[in-house]
Protein backbone atom coordinates (compact mmCIF):
# COMPACT_ATOMS: atom_id res chain seq x y z
CA UNK A 1 0.00 0.00 0.00
CA UNK A 2 1.10 3.73 -0.63
CA UNK A 3 0.67 6.35 1.49
CA UNK A 4 -0.35 9.65 0.61
CA UNK A 5 1.74 12.20 2.47
CA UNK A 6 -0.76 15.07 2.57
CA UNK A 7 1.65 18.87 2.61
CA UNK A 8 0.72 22.20 4.45
CA UNK A 9 -1.49 24.23 2.41
CA UNK A 10 -2.11 27.13 5.08
CA UNK A 11 -0.47 29.99 4.95
CA UNK A 12 0.05 29.88 8.88
CA UNK A 13 0.39 26.92 11.51
CA UNK A 14 -2.09 27.21 13.95
CA UNK A 15 -1.75 25.53 17.30
CA UNK A 16 1.52 24.53 16.50
CA UNK A 17 2.05 20.34 16.90
CA UNK A 18 6.25 20.43 16.33
CA UNK A 19 8.94 20.60 18.77
CA UNK A 20 12.31 21.97 17.54
CA UNK A 21 14.66 20.54 16.39
CA UNK A 22 17.34 22.00 18.31
CA UNK A 23 14.93 20.44 21.42
CA UNK A 24 15.65 17.09 19.77
CA UNK A 25 19.55 17.07 19.30
CA UNK A 26 19.35 18.62 23.29
CA UNK A 27 17.68 15.38 24.73
CA UNK A 28 20.35 13.28 22.50
CA UNK A 29 22.99 15.28 24.65
CA UNK A 30 21.57 15.09 27.46
CA UNK A 31 21.53 10.70 27.48
CA UNK A 32 25.72 11.15 27.70
CA UNK A 33 27.55 11.43 31.57
CA UNK A 34 29.31 14.90 32.51
CA UNK A 35 27.80 16.89 29.22
CA UNK A 36 26.70 20.49 28.61
CA UNK A 37 24.32 21.15 25.75
CA UNK A 38 25.19 24.30 24.04
CA UNK A 39 22.52 26.22 22.02
CA UNK A 40 24.31 28.74 19.46
CA UNK A 41 21.61 31.56 19.17
CA UNK A 42 19.83 34.40 21.74
CA UNK A 43 18.92 33.80 25.13
CA UNK A 44 15.32 33.57 24.87
CA UNK A 45 15.60 30.29 22.42
CA UNK A 46 17.38 28.70 25.01
CA UNK A 47 14.92 29.63 28.00
CA UNK A 48 12.30 28.13 26.29
CA UNK A 49 13.72 24.79 25.51
CA UNK A 50 14.89 24.75 29.67
CA UNK A 51 11.42 25.41 30.31
CA UNK A 52 10.04 22.44 27.97
CA UNK A 53 12.37 19.96 29.85
CA UNK A 54 11.93 21.32 33.02
CA UNK A 55 8.49 20.84 32.96
CA UNK A 56 8.29 17.60 31.00
CA UNK A 57 10.81 15.92 33.49
CA UNK A 58 10.13 18.05 36.98
CA UNK A 59 13.92 17.80 37.01
CA UNK A 60 16.93 20.52 36.51
CA UNK A 61 18.20 20.48 33.31
CA UNK A 62 21.57 21.58 32.35
CA UNK A 63 21.48 23.84 29.20
CA UNK A 64 23.45 26.68 28.20
CA UNK A 65 23.26 29.20 25.85
CA UNK A 66 25.87 31.62 23.72
CA UNK A 67 23.66 34.66 24.09
CA UNK A 68 23.99 36.57 20.85
CA UNK A 69 22.44 39.71 20.92
CA UNK A 70 21.83 42.01 18.03
CA UNK A 71 25.16 43.86 17.48
CA UNK A 72 26.94 39.48 17.46
CA UNK A 73 23.69 38.47 15.04
CA UNK A 74 24.78 41.36 12.20
CA UNK A 75 28.26 41.32 13.01
CA UNK A 76 29.09 37.48 13.57
CA UNK A 77 28.74 35.58 16.12
CA UNK A 78 31.37 32.34 16.25
CA UNK A 79 33.40 34.72 18.65
CA UNK A 80 30.63 33.58 21.10
CA UNK A 81 30.92 29.77 20.36
CA UNK A 82 34.78 30.29 21.23
CA UNK A 83 34.03 32.04 23.92
CA UNK A 84 31.08 30.16 25.46
CA UNK A 85 33.12 27.10 24.87
CA UNK A 86 36.26 28.46 26.88
CA UNK A 87 33.66 29.41 29.73
CA UNK A 88 31.93 26.39 30.45
CA UNK A 89 35.37 24.06 29.85
CA UNK A 90 36.59 26.02 32.40
CA UNK A 91 33.81 27.08 35.40
CA UNK A 92 31.43 23.34 34.90
CA UNK A 93 34.22 21.42 33.59
CA UNK A 94 31.86 18.66 31.35
CA UNK A 95 33.96 16.14 29.45
CA UNK A 96 31.87 16.97 26.43
CA UNK A 97 29.98 20.00 25.02
CA UNK A 98 26.93 19.46 22.82
CA UNK A 99 26.94 22.69 20.51
CA UNK A 100 23.63 23.18 18.17
CA UNK A 101 22.61 25.84 16.11
CA UNK A 102 19.34 27.91 16.14
CA UNK A 103 17.26 29.24 13.67
CA UNK A 104 19.02 32.70 13.94
CA UNK A 105 22.07 31.87 13.88
CA UNK A 106 21.48 29.09 10.61
CA UNK A 107 20.02 32.13 9.11
CA UNK A 108 22.91 34.61 9.50
CA UNK A 109 25.21 31.73 8.19
CA UNK A 110 27.62 30.42 11.23
CA UNK A 111 30.01 28.22 10.44
CA UNK A 112 30.27 26.03 13.70
CA UNK A 113 33.20 24.00 12.25
CA UNK A 114 35.33 26.78 11.59
CA UNK A 115 34.06 28.41 14.72
CA UNK A 116 35.46 25.12 16.67
CA UNK A 117 38.51 24.86 14.93
CA UNK A 118 39.47 28.32 15.77
CA UNK A 119 38.40 27.20 19.52
CA UNK A 120 41.06 24.08 19.36
CA UNK A 121 43.46 26.76 18.25
CA UNK A 122 43.09 29.35 20.59
CA UNK A 123 42.54 26.46 23.67
CA UNK A 124 44.85 23.80 23.47
CA UNK A 125 44.88 23.10 27.22
CA UNK A 126 41.28 21.74 26.35
CA UNK A 127 42.37 19.12 23.73
CA UNK A 128 41.59 16.09 25.86
CA UNK A 129 37.67 17.66 25.81
CA UNK A 130 35.31 17.15 23.26
CA UNK A 131 32.67 18.92 21.46
CA UNK A 132 30.26 17.43 18.99
CA UNK A 133 28.81 20.24 17.13
CA UNK A 134 25.64 19.83 14.61
CA UNK A 135 23.40 21.94 12.47
CA UNK A 136 19.95 21.65 13.94
CA UNK A 137 18.23 24.81 12.22
CA UNK A 138 14.39 25.55 13.63
CA UNK A 139 12.85 26.03 10.33
CA UNK A 140 14.09 22.26 8.89
CA UNK A 141 13.39 19.29 10.16
CA UNK A 142 11.69 18.73 14.38
CA UNK A 143 12.44 17.34 17.02
CA UNK A 144 12.92 13.31 15.95
CA UNK A 145 15.76 14.44 13.19
CA UNK A 146 17.40 17.09 15.26
CA UNK A 147 17.97 14.06 17.80
CA UNK A 148 18.58 11.84 14.71
CA UNK A 149 21.22 14.30 13.72
CA UNK A 150 22.92 14.71 17.60
CA UNK A 151 23.26 11.06 17.60
CA UNK A 152 25.14 10.62 14.10
CA UNK A 153 27.52 13.62 15.45
CA UNK A 154 28.24 11.38 18.39
CA UNK A 155 28.94 8.94 16.34
CA UNK A 156 31.04 10.70 13.84
CA UNK A 157 33.33 12.23 17.01
CA UNK A 158 33.63 9.96 19.29
CA UNK A 159 33.83 6.51 17.89
CA UNK A 160 36.99 5.14 16.65
CA UNK A 161 37.27 3.96 13.04
CA UNK A 162 37.98 0.18 12.48
CA UNK A 163 41.00 1.30 10.62
CA UNK A 164 42.32 2.97 13.86
CA UNK A 165 42.63 -1.22 15.53
CA UNK A 166 41.83 0.27 18.37
CA UNK A 167 38.15 -2.00 17.81
CA UNK A 168 37.76 -5.11 16.72
CA UNK A 169 34.12 -6.51 15.88
CA UNK A 170 32.86 -9.43 17.92
CA UNK A 171 35.73 -9.15 20.50
CA UNK A 172 33.18 -8.84 23.54
CA UNK A 173 30.80 -11.42 22.74
CA UNK A 174 28.40 -10.75 25.68
CA UNK A 175 28.58 -6.95 24.14
CA UNK A 176 25.36 -5.48 22.34
CA UNK A 177 25.31 -1.86 20.63
CA UNK A 178 21.81 0.01 21.31
CA UNK A 179 20.70 2.95 19.16
CA UNK A 180 17.95 4.04 20.90
CA UNK A 181 15.77 6.64 19.10
CA UNK A 182 13.71 9.83 20.33
CA UNK A 183 10.50 8.30 21.30
CA UNK A 184 11.81 5.98 23.66
CA UNK A 185 11.79 7.49 27.39
CA UNK A 186 13.93 6.59 30.57
CA UNK A 187 11.26 3.95 30.99
CA UNK A 188 11.60 2.69 27.81
CA UNK A 189 15.32 2.72 28.03
CA UNK A 190 15.22 0.47 31.73
CA UNK A 191 13.18 -2.22 30.92
CA UNK A 192 15.37 -2.99 27.51
CA UNK A 193 18.13 -2.96 30.00
CA UNK A 194 16.37 -5.44 32.28
CA UNK A 195 15.80 -7.57 29.24
CA UNK A 196 19.47 -7.66 28.06
CA UNK A 197 20.39 -8.62 31.52
CA UNK A 198 17.94 -11.64 31.87
CA UNK A 199 19.76 -12.59 29.06
CA UNK A 200 22.84 -12.08 30.39
CA UNK A 201 24.18 -9.40 28.03
CA UNK A 202 25.81 -5.93 27.98
CA UNK A 203 24.44 -2.92 26.20
CA UNK A 204 26.01 0.28 25.68
CA UNK A 205 23.44 2.48 25.17
CA UNK A 206 23.57 5.97 22.61
CA UNK A 207 22.26 8.33 24.18
CA UNK A 208 21.18 6.60 27.91
CA UNK A 209 18.59 8.91 29.06
CA UNK A 210 17.60 6.40 31.46
CA UNK A 211 20.49 7.44 34.30
CA UNK A 212 20.72 10.56 33.39
CA UNK A 213 16.43 12.08 33.25
CA UNK A 214 15.00 8.75 35.60
CA UNK A 215 14.00 11.36 38.59
CA UNK A 216 16.78 9.96 40.71
CA UNK A 217 17.74 12.11 43.99
CA UNK A 218 21.90 12.28 44.13
CA UNK A 219 23.85 13.06 47.54
CA UNK A 220 24.86 16.07 45.88
CA UNK A 221 22.70 19.62 46.11
CA UNK A 222 23.69 20.59 43.00
CA UNK A 223 25.91 19.70 39.25
CA UNK A 224 26.32 21.70 37.04
CA UNK A 225 26.60 18.96 33.81
CA UNK A 226 24.57 15.58 33.53
CA UNK A 227 24.49 13.11 35.95
CA UNK A 228 24.34 9.28 34.04
CA UNK A 229 24.09 9.00 30.98
CA UNK A 230 26.26 6.61 28.71
CA UNK A 231 30.00 7.62 29.57
CA UNK A 232 32.65 8.26 26.90
CA UNK A 233 34.94 5.66 27.47
CA UNK A 234 32.01 3.20 26.85
CA UNK A 235 30.94 5.14 23.24
CA UNK A 236 34.28 4.22 22.27
CA UNK A 237 34.18 0.68 22.68
CA UNK A 238 31.07 0.35 20.41
CA UNK A 239 33.46 -1.30 17.82
CA UNK A 240 34.15 -4.47 19.94
CA UNK A 241 30.08 -5.69 20.13
CA UNK A 242 28.74 -8.64 18.25
CA UNK A 243 25.99 -6.46 16.94
CA UNK A 244 23.99 -2.78 16.83
CA UNK A 245 20.27 -3.02 17.67
CA UNK A 246 18.64 0.36 16.13
CA UNK A 247 15.17 1.41 17.26
CA UNK A 248 13.32 3.75 15.64
CA UNK A 249 13.69 4.48 11.46
CA UNK A 250 14.84 7.75 12.37
CA UNK A 251 18.21 6.68 13.13
CA UNK A 252 18.70 4.71 9.98
CA UNK A 253 21.04 7.17 9.00
CA UNK A 254 23.09 7.05 12.12
CA UNK A 255 23.22 3.34 12.16
CA UNK A 256 24.47 3.43 8.90
CA UNK A 257 27.42 5.35 9.89
CA UNK A 258 28.26 2.93 12.43
CA UNK A 259 28.33 0.21 10.69
CA UNK A 260 30.46 1.87 8.40
CA UNK A 261 32.88 3.22 11.01
CA UNK A 262 33.40 -0.14 12.83
CA UNK A 263 32.11 -3.11 10.92
CA UNK A 264 29.99 -4.25 13.48
CA UNK A 265 26.45 -5.79 12.20
CA UNK A 266 23.05 -3.99 12.74
CA UNK A 267 19.61 -5.35 13.19
CA UNK A 268 16.71 -2.44 12.66
CA UNK A 269 13.61 -2.08 14.49
CA UNK A 270 10.76 0.81 13.84
CA UNK A 271 9.36 0.21 16.94
CA UNK A 272 8.52 -2.29 19.66
CA UNK A 273 5.21 -1.52 20.52
CA UNK A 274 3.06 -5.02 20.32
CA UNK A 275 3.01 -8.72 19.97
CA UNK A 276 5.13 -9.07 16.89
CA UNK A 277 7.46 -6.58 17.15
CA UNK A 278 8.07 -7.44 20.70
CA UNK A 279 8.53 -11.22 18.87
CA UNK A 280 11.24 -10.00 16.23
CA UNK A 281 13.03 -8.60 19.06
CA UNK A 282 12.78 -11.31 21.84
CA UNK A 283 13.99 -13.95 19.11
CA UNK A 284 16.86 -11.99 17.79
CA UNK A 285 18.30 -11.16 21.60
CA UNK A 286 17.89 -14.74 22.87
CA UNK A 287 20.06 -15.65 19.45
CA UNK A 288 22.54 -13.52 19.84
CA UNK A 289 23.22 -14.22 23.39
CA UNK A 290 22.81 -18.02 22.81
CA UNK A 291 20.60 -18.53 25.49
CA UNK A 292 16.88 -19.41 25.66
CA UNK A 293 14.17 -16.68 26.26
CA UNK A 294 13.85 -16.82 30.14
CA UNK A 295 10.56 -17.54 32.03
CA UNK A 296 9.80 -14.48 33.37
CA UNK A 297 9.84 -12.92 29.94
CA UNK A 298 7.63 -16.15 28.85
CA UNK A 299 4.80 -15.32 31.17
CA UNK A 300 5.02 -11.36 29.87
CA UNK A 301 3.93 -12.60 26.64
CA UNK A 302 1.18 -15.01 27.69
CA UNK A 303 0.54 -11.49 30.20
CA UNK A 304 -0.04 -9.69 26.98
CA UNK A 305 -1.98 -11.89 25.13
CA UNK A 306 -4.63 -12.00 27.60
CA UNK A 307 -4.66 -8.63 28.03
CA UNK A 308 -5.50 -8.36 23.98
CA UNK A 309 -8.51 -10.86 24.52
CA UNK A 310 -9.42 -8.60 27.33
CA UNK A 311 -9.34 -5.25 25.39
CA UNK A 312 -9.92 -5.60 21.88
CA UNK A 313 -13.89 -5.81 22.81
CA UNK A 314 -13.33 -2.18 23.42
CA UNK A 315 -10.84 -0.86 21.17
CA UNK A 316 -12.26 -2.81 18.29
CA UNK A 317 -13.51 -0.68 15.43
CA UNK A 318 -12.75 2.31 17.68
CA UNK A 319 -12.22 5.81 15.62
CA UNK A 320 -9.12 7.47 16.35
CA UNK A 321 -7.03 10.52 15.60
CA UNK A 322 -2.81 10.43 16.22
CA UNK A 323 -1.00 13.84 16.07
CA UNK A 324 2.86 12.54 16.91
CA UNK A 325 6.20 12.42 15.67
CA UNK A 326 6.59 9.54 12.85
CA UNK A 327 8.41 7.01 14.85
CA UNK A 328 5.98 6.85 17.33
CA UNK A 329 2.93 7.59 14.82
CA UNK A 330 4.29 4.25 13.27
CA UNK A 331 4.10 2.84 16.32
CA UNK A 332 0.52 3.57 17.66
CA UNK A 333 -0.94 3.14 14.53
CA UNK A 334 0.13 -0.55 13.99
CA UNK A 335 -0.64 -1.13 17.69
CA UNK A 336 -3.94 0.15 17.51
CA UNK A 337 -4.89 -1.35 13.83
CA UNK A 338 -3.55 -4.34 15.33
CA UNK A 339 -6.68 -4.54 18.05
CA UNK A 340 -9.29 -3.48 15.08
CA UNK A 341 -9.55 -0.12 15.54
CA UNK A 342 -9.57 2.59 13.31
CA UNK A 343 -7.43 5.58 12.18
CA UNK A 344 -9.70 8.21 11.00
CA UNK A 345 -6.52 11.18 11.47
CA UNK A 346 -2.68 11.19 11.47
CA UNK A 347 -0.98 13.98 11.85
CA UNK A 348 2.90 14.42 12.03
CA UNK A 349 4.77 17.25 11.81
CA UNK A 350 7.87 16.55 9.76
CA UNK A 351 8.45 13.99 7.15
CA UNK A 352 10.70 10.96 8.55
CA UNK A 353 11.65 7.11 7.23
CA UNK A 354 8.99 6.20 9.39
CA UNK A 355 5.98 7.66 7.17
CA UNK A 356 7.06 5.23 4.48
CA UNK A 357 5.86 1.96 6.70
CA UNK A 358 2.57 3.38 7.59
CA UNK A 359 -0.25 1.15 7.08
CA UNK A 360 -2.61 3.88 6.38
CA UNK A 361 -4.18 5.48 3.08
CA UNK A 362 -2.53 9.13 4.05
CA UNK A 363 -0.99 10.74 6.53
CA UNK A 364 -1.20 14.92 7.07
CA UNK A 365 2.05 17.08 7.52
CA UNK A 366 0.03 19.75 9.81
CA UNK A 367 -0.58 20.98 13.28
CA UNK A 368 -3.28 20.53 16.18
CA UNK A 369 -6.04 22.52 13.97
CA UNK A 370 -5.56 20.27 10.98
CA UNK A 371 -5.96 16.98 13.81
CA UNK A 372 -8.96 19.10 15.15
CA UNK A 373 -11.27 19.20 11.96
CA UNK A 374 -9.50 15.69 10.55
CA UNK A 375 -10.50 13.94 14.11
CA UNK A 376 -14.19 15.87 13.94
CA UNK A 377 -14.70 14.95 10.28
CA UNK A 378 -13.79 11.22 10.94
CA UNK A 379 -16.15 10.68 14.28
CA UNK A 380 -13.00 10.05 16.17
CA UNK A 381 -13.47 8.87 20.03
CA UNK A 382 -10.35 8.91 20.95
CA UNK A 383 -6.92 10.98 20.77
CA UNK A 384 -3.62 10.35 20.90
CA UNK A 385 -0.82 12.71 21.04
CA UNK A 386 1.22 15.23 23.67
CA UNK A 387 0.01 17.51 26.31
CA UNK A 388 -0.20 19.96 23.41
CA UNK A 389 -3.19 18.21 22.20
CA UNK A 390 -4.52 18.36 25.78
CA UNK A 391 -6.84 21.82 24.81
CA UNK A 392 -7.83 19.89 21.65
CA UNK A 393 -9.33 17.25 23.52
CA UNK A 394 -11.00 19.46 26.02
CA UNK A 395 -12.55 21.59 22.65
CA UNK A 396 -13.65 18.50 21.15
CA UNK A 397 -14.91 16.49 24.54
CA UNK A 398 -12.85 13.42 24.11
CA UNK A 399 -10.32 11.48 26.24
CA UNK A 400 -6.77 11.81 25.49
CA UNK A 401 -3.76 9.47 25.66
CA UNK A 402 -0.61 11.13 26.57
CA UNK A 403 2.41 9.78 24.66
CA UNK A 404 5.39 11.89 23.45
CA UNK A 405 7.16 15.28 24.24
CA UNK A 406 6.44 17.04 25.87
CA UNK A 407 3.97 15.93 28.98
CA UNK A 408 3.46 18.57 31.79
CA UNK A 409 -0.49 18.06 32.68
CA UNK A 410 0.95 15.04 34.00
CA UNK A 411 3.32 13.61 36.31
CA UNK A 412 5.56 10.46 35.43
CA UNK A 413 5.21 10.75 31.56
CA UNK A 414 8.74 10.86 31.22
CA UNK A 415 9.57 7.79 33.51
CA UNK A 416 6.42 5.34 31.33
CA UNK A 417 7.52 2.25 29.89
CA UNK A 418 5.36 2.01 26.06
CA UNK A 419 7.88 -0.50 24.96
CA UNK A 420 7.99 -4.63 25.62
CA UNK A 421 5.16 -6.93 26.59
CA UNK A 422 4.52 -5.12 29.64
CA UNK A 423 4.76 -2.12 28.14
CA UNK A 424 2.37 -2.73 25.38
CA UNK A 425 0.09 -4.95 27.77
CA UNK A 426 -0.44 -0.98 30.00
CA UNK A 427 -1.05 0.76 26.95
CA UNK A 428 -3.68 -1.59 26.02
CA UNK A 429 -5.38 -1.24 29.42
CA UNK A 430 -4.99 2.89 29.45
CA UNK A 431 -6.39 2.84 25.80
CA UNK A 432 -9.47 0.44 26.76
CA UNK A 433 -10.31 2.13 30.20
CA UNK A 434 -10.14 5.32 27.98
CA UNK A 435 -12.99 4.35 25.59
CA UNK A 436 -14.72 2.81 28.77
CA UNK A 437 -15.01 6.07 30.76
CA UNK A 438 -16.02 8.19 27.45
CA UNK A 439 -18.84 5.60 25.75
CA UNK A 440 -19.80 6.65 22.40
CA UNK A 441 -22.22 5.69 19.74
CA UNK A 442 -24.06 4.37 22.08
CA UNK A 443 -27.46 2.07 21.00
CA UNK A 444 -30.48 3.99 22.74
CA UNK A 445 -32.92 1.83 24.11
CA UNK A 446 -36.46 1.36 22.25
CA UNK A 447 -39.15 2.31 23.85
CA UNK A 448 -42.94 1.89 22.19
CA UNK A 449 -45.32 4.90 23.23
CA UNK A 450 -47.69 2.08 23.13
CA UNK A 451 -46.12 0.17 26.20
CA UNK A 452 -46.05 3.20 28.18
CA UNK A 453 -48.39 3.60 31.55
CA UNK A 454 -51.40 5.41 31.39
CA UNK A 455 -52.58 7.37 34.11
Amino acid sequence: MSITVLKRTKAMTVNPLKVSAPVGATLAFLGLNRSMPLMHGSQGCTAFAKVMFVRHFREPIPLQTTAMDQVSTVMGGQESIVEALATIFTKNKPKLIGLMTTGLTETQGTDIAQALGEFREKHPEFADRQVVAVNTPDFSGGFESGFATAVEGMIRTLVPPLEAGVTQPGRRQRQINLLAGASLTPGDIEALKEMFDALEMRAIVLPDISDSLDGHLTASDFTPHTIGGTPLSEITLMGDSIATLVIGDSLNSAADLLHEKTGVPDYRFSHLLGLDAVDRFVDLLSKLAERPVPPRIERQRAQLQDAMVDCHFMIGLAPVAIAAEPDQLLAMTELLQGMGAEIVAAVTPERGPALEKLPLVEVKLGDLEDLEMMAKQGGAHLLVGNSHVSQSAERLQLPLLHCGFPQYDRLGGYQRSWIGYRGTRQALFDIANLLLQHPHSEIEPYRSRYSQKRD
